[in-house]
């Protein structure tokens, strides 16, 4: 039997690291539990509302946050708050497949392009390693705001 996949992110901003993360992947933040949103609704004002309703001190509102793939394939992604800087390399990262099924110097064009994208969005582009086959296909290493490696690949 497999199991479901969430990947955790420990942030000093939950909120602003998915919203980020939400804005690369074209994920959704879900509402809260038992909250029926209407079509075009903000679910971050909605759990702003519901927080407040319950009792969570202000200070605590930003102590986590998630993004859900809205067709429901891909894992859900958990933000935390945990104190201090991000202070050694990722063991473990993302690959964001922005160019599937291209190669070559069309590969690496798509991937330019969803860099400067993500670069608007707060991402830093770190290098591009070229194509080398038959070994690699070429890809950019970027970081996320808060310092998380990612790869474009």
């Amino acid at each position: 039997m497999s199991r479901h996949l969430q990947v955790t992110f420990d942030a000093q901003d939950p909120r602003a690291l998915s919203t980020f993360w939400r804005e690369v992947l074209g994920y959704v933040h879900p509402g809260p539990p038992g909250v029926d949103l209407p079509e075009g609704a903000d679910p971050l004002a909605a759990w702003d509302d519901f927080l407040a309703r319950v009792g969570v001190p202000e200070d605590q509102r930003n102590t986590r946050s998630a993004i859900e793939d809205p067709d429901g394939e891909g894992p859900r992604l958990f933000f935390q708050r945990v104190p201090g800087d991000k202070v050694a390399k990722n063991r473990v990262h993302l690959d964001v497949r922005a160019a599937p099924g291209l190669q070559g110097e069309e590969r690496m064009a798509a991937l330019e392009a969803e860099c400067a994208r993500l670069v608007t969005l707060g991402a830093t582009r770190v290098e591009r390693h070229e194509p080398a086959t038959p070994m690699s296909a070429g890809h950019i290493v970027m970081t996320d705001p808060e310092g998380n490696e990612f790869c474009l690949d």
